[in-house]
């Protein structure tokens, strides 16, 4: 056990004599912490209590600061001027001064540590020497002795050096201190000086210490032990206290503790407790121990070369029987108390000891066949017969409780031979005896031991593998199997698993309570409480429990013991409310450990792998006091913050905040933890020691925590306030400017925009006046010189002719279309029918001009509606007369001009009109002519084409081409409104 896992322990113990308590050689359980459980290392030299409560250890691979449950390291990387650290000290303002190997001072002061690089006033404090002994006397001055004649006096500001003047009398290992009236001694082992006019001068005297170890300042008074006892020193006056034993006064001693009752010595031979009356005892005696040190609560820590042990206190002791005391081992599996107030104990190794608790013996029998029965996993005694019985996995015997006076032993023999695994077996008030297999549950009604799985009264209904068996006080069978929890009564099986869920949950042990009450102990539901076939309560690990899977129980009154892999909890059930004693401070000595369990009256026993741990119980329980609760430090982006400062103002980019706290409790484990950043916020509660913050929004915050065990209440909220400050662009300030540019950005944007409609509706202005302007244009062109003067010319001929009939229809079609010219040109759209009825007024005068040498076709779509149709006017005329004379005319047979006007049917409105003439083609025509040559009507249209595209929101779309060697083909597509 000595290198187990970091321990708490605090032990109620009966204010009456234990029946172990006269056992000669009793030996008290020592936690033990090492490398393993968080030390910078195993050479330990020093140790202080500060007045939080802390423990700090010096050793050689750097400083530990101890809370009970974790220790916190600090090497060079943190600070350190040196890992070999030789003493610690606190001085009055609470700094913790490294007294380092190689001179070199530092101190940890509110959650950082100083030294020489980041602290001025510590570049003077290099002594470049081991400094042995250091003070603070009433004037706040600190005083350093030193391993050469050198003593150094420190005022906070500036360094005195002090060297002894005589070459006999140095200063060399002085021990300084302050006598009530305010005189500074220093004491070495053969000098006596006090501190006069600004150095030190020899005294006479002829009581040395054996070292500067061996003298101690407690309470304003000096102890120091020389080579006859403990002596109180008022200057060069003397008084010895008590003597101690001279073979170890004579011995190299380490730290002296003297606490006005008891005094402890160390050397390399162990520790020592030496009382007033000269009488010693003797502890570690394989250990060298360099100092011992009482805590606050009166735990006792050695500090050695093999890392450090605690010795609780009176009332927190725990005790252990092994192999040093008589037992054939250490490793226990199994452990029951006779009537003969014998504990009898099942060891790893098929044998059994039986510890008279009487007469302090211890006797043992082993098992012949150890294949058979390895381990004993389980005692039981039947006061029926007057036996022990006992099992393995692969038997079950009994022996005469009489043992040795009758050493008669019985074996369980198997008829068939059948191979099967023992779990568990009982006995009821007739004897029976029932055993739980992995093939099944089996019950004998004889005492030989000898059975036939045919003879079974109940083989067939209890088939299948079984874990544990219980008879209840009114002699029915439990039992639990694979399917759940079931008991037989009246030879009838009541599948009690069917009634709840959690009763199919495997179970690992029954007991039962004086109210006939039902504990069954499952294996990850915790422990169930069960009576009247309704399960009355369910205690899991959110009521306090150590484990929810819980091995073994005990019943002693009405308390439920239960152990688990994790410890130890005792449950009383009042008004069918829980109330759970954590037994944390022995939980991690006996977690993992924990075999079985017996109650006595006064006494709880647990077999070990380590032996026969106990502790009395019956005391009453007492609330026990919050643990103190720290803010052991804050870091912001990795850089530790100074845990002074009333209020850490942090910069934006500083969001990476780290807070670790601690709860100083030197008893329980189990500290539970709750915080909050805002006095209104929620607590939110937690097993961490560190919060991490990395998201925080800008303000004020108050970090609180608090701290609880499981058995204390809530503690004190230790406090930590720190001011998160706002980027630039979050200030107000900041924030106006934005809105101010903002708005001016607006106003702009808005007068852009109105500039640009403005802009925008100017245009269209203009481009509407240009329409206009081209509309005109466009009815001149439609009514050209040439074309006028031919139609004249036409009515001339007909005149002259006589042909007065042709000669007025030709007249009469020009003045309609002269009139439908005035009536157009005030339009900028017209329906399709007025567009229609145009066409054919102009089309018949050119009919009539050319006769049988032009024709034309008007082909319109049914389905479009020609009175709600509209297209601009003036569009098709100018397209129609550049076929009729640039297409039609060249040719001597003359040609034909088709309009044909219907839908497009990809976009269903859009009017697609298609001008398609016989005549020689347009790339022909274009080839004929010397030079390009566009008549002003044509050019006229593709312009107010491309502004109304512009005004419209729809373009209009054309295309000309010819068709293949003759012909052309003007397609047009006009968006319909």
């Amino acid at each position: 056990m000595t290198n187990k896992k970091l321990t708490y322990y605090f032990v109620w113990l009966l204010l009456v004599v234990l029946p172990l308590s006269t056992l000669k050689a009793q030996k008290i359980y020592l936690p033990h912490y090492t490398t393993k459980q968080g030390l910078p290392s195993n050479n330990c030299f020093f140790s202080i209590q500060d007045k939080k409560g802390y423990l700090w250890i010096a050793t050689d691979a750097g400083v530990s600061r101890f809370d009970g449950t974790v220790f916190e390291n600090f090497t060079v990387n943190n600070g350190l001027p040196d890992n070999q650290i030789l003493q610690l000290r606190e001085d009055s303002k609470g700094r913790i001064w490294f007294l380092s190997l190689n001179g070199q001072l530092s101190y940890f002061y509110n959650g950082k540590i100083y030294n020489q690089d980041n602290n001025p006033q510590l570049k003077e404090l290099n002594f470049n020497t081991v400094i042995v002994s250091f003070f603070e006397d009433s004037k706040g001055r600190i005083w350093f002795g030193t391993n050469t004649n050198l003593i150094g006096l420190w005022d906070g500001k500036s360094l005195s050096r002090l060297s002894a003047l005589s070459q006999y009398n140095k200063f060399q290992n002085a021990f300084i201190y302050e006598d009530k009236n305010g005189n500074i001694w220093a004491y070495n082992e053969n000098s006596t000086f006090l501190y006069t006019r600004g150095n030190f001068l020899l005294v006479g005297d002829h009581i040395f210490p054996q070292s500067y170890k061996t003298v101690q300042y407690h309470n304003h008074h000096t102890f120091l032990v020389d080579n006859t006892g403990l002596n109180l020193k008022e200057g060069p006056n003397n008084t010895l206290l008590f003597t101690i034993p001279k073979e170890l006064a004579a011995s190299k001693l380490g730290y002296i503790f003297y606490d006005g009752n008891e005094l402890w010595l160390s050397n390399n031979h162990g520790a020592y407790k030496v009382d007033q009356q000269g009488n010693t005892e003797h502890f570690l005696g394989n250990e060298d121990v360099n100092q011992i040190l009482k805590d606050r609560t009166g735990n006792v820590w050695f500090i050695t070369k093999n890392g450090i042990y605690k010795m609780p206190n009176n009332n927190e002791q725990l005790f252990i029987l092994d192999k040093e005391y008589g037992l054939t081992e250490n490793n226990l599996k199994s452990i029951y108390k006779d009537n003969r107030n014998r504990l009898w104990l099942g060891t790893g190794n098929a044998q059994i000891n039986i510890l008279n608790l009487h007469n302090k013996k211890v006797e043992n029998f082993s098992l012949p066949d150890k294949d058979k029965f390895n381990a004993i996993k389980q005692l039981g005694f039947n006061i029926q017969d007057n036996k022990m019985y006992f099992v393995s996995d692969y038997g079950l015997g009994s022996i005469d409780a009489n043992y040795p006076a009758s050493k008669n032993i019985s074996y369980l023999k198997e008829k068939e031979n059948l191979f099967f695994v023992v779990k568990n077996f009982t006995f009821n008030k007739f004897n029976n005896l029932s055993i739980a297999l992995s093939s099944g549950v089996f019950t004998l009604n004889d005492n030989n031991l000898s059975f036939s799985t045919q003879k079974s009264d109940f083989q067939k209904s209890l088939k299948g593998r079984a874990y544990r068996v219980f008879y209840d006080h009114n002699n029915n069978l439990w039992f639990s199997n694979i399917n759940g929890l079931n008991e037989i009564r009246n030879k009838s099986v009541y599948p009690h698993y069917q009634n709840h869920p959690l009763l199919k949950k495997r179970i690992n042990d029954i007991q039962q309570l004086p109210d006939q009450t039902l504990v069954l102990a499952t294996d990850g539901y915790g422990i169930l409480y069960y009576k009247n076939n309704k399960i009355l309560n369910q205690i899991t690990t959110v009521n306090g429990l150590s484990n929810n899977i819980v091995n073994r129980l005990f019943v002693k009154n009405n308390a439920v013991w239960a152990i688990s892999n994790t410890g130890i909890n005792r449950i009383t059930l009042h008004k069918n409310i829980p109330s759970i004693t954590s037994f944390d401070y022995l939980n991690e000595v006996l977690s993992d450990d924990l075999n079985d369990l017996y109650i006595d009256s006064d006494t709880a026993y647990f077999a070990t792998k380590n032996g026969l741990l106990y502790f009395a119980h019956k005391q009453s329980i007492q609330n026990n006091p919050a643990p103190q609760v720290y803010i052991s430090s804050v870091s912001k982006n990795h850089q530790d913050l100074d845990l002074g400062v009333p209020n850490s103002i942090l910069q934006p980019d500083e969001q990476n905040i780290t807070i670790n706290y601690s709860a100083i409790d030197f008893k329980n484990r189990n500290i539970i933890y709750r915080y909050r950043l805002k006095a209104d916020a929620t607590w939110i509660e937690t097993k961490s020691r560190r919060l991490d913050l990395t998201s925080l929004e800008p303000g004020s915050y108050v970090f609180e925590v608090c701290a609880k065990s499981q058995d204390s209440k809530w503690s004190k909220a230790s406090t930590f306030s720190f001011t998160l400050k706002k980027y630039f662009y979050q200030t107000w300030w900041f924030i106006c400017i934005i809105i101010v540019l903002a708005a001016c950005l607006l106003y702009l944007i808005a007068s852009d925009i109105t500039k640009r409609k403005k802009n925008k509706e100017q245009e269209q202005l203009l481009l509407r006046n240009k329409v206009l302007m081209l509309e005109q244009k466009a009815l001149q062109a439609m009514m050209n010189p040439h074309f006028v003067f031919n139609v004249m010319n036409s009515i001339q001929h007909y005149i002259n002719t006589k042909n007065t009939s042709s000669a007025n229809k030709v007249l009469t079609g020009f003045a309609k279309l002269i009139r439908k010219n005035l009536e157009v040109c005030t339009k900028s759209y017209i329906n399709l029918e007025e567009e229609i009825e145009y066409l054919n007024l102009y089309l018949s005068l050119e009919k009539y001009r050319f006769g049988d040498k032009f024709n034309y076709h008007i082909i319109i779509n049914d389905e479009i509606d020609k009175d709600e149709t509209y297209i601009p006017s003036m569009l098709l005329q100018p397209f129609i007369e550049n076929a009729i004379w640039h297409g039609i005319m060249p040719k001597e047979e003359g040609g034909t001009v088709t309009i044909d006007i219907g839908v497009l049917e990809k976009e269903s409105d859009c009017l697609l009109i298609k001008i398609i003439d016989d005549g020689i083609g347009i790339e022909n025509s274009l080839k004929n002519k010397q030079k390009s040559h566009q008549s002003k009507g044509m050019s006229l249209t593709l312009e107010r084409i491309n502004l109304l595209n512009k005004i419209e929101a729809k373009s209009i779309r054309f295309k000309v081409q010819q068709n293949g060697n003759w012909g052309t083909t003007v397609t047009i597509n006009i968006p319909m409104n």
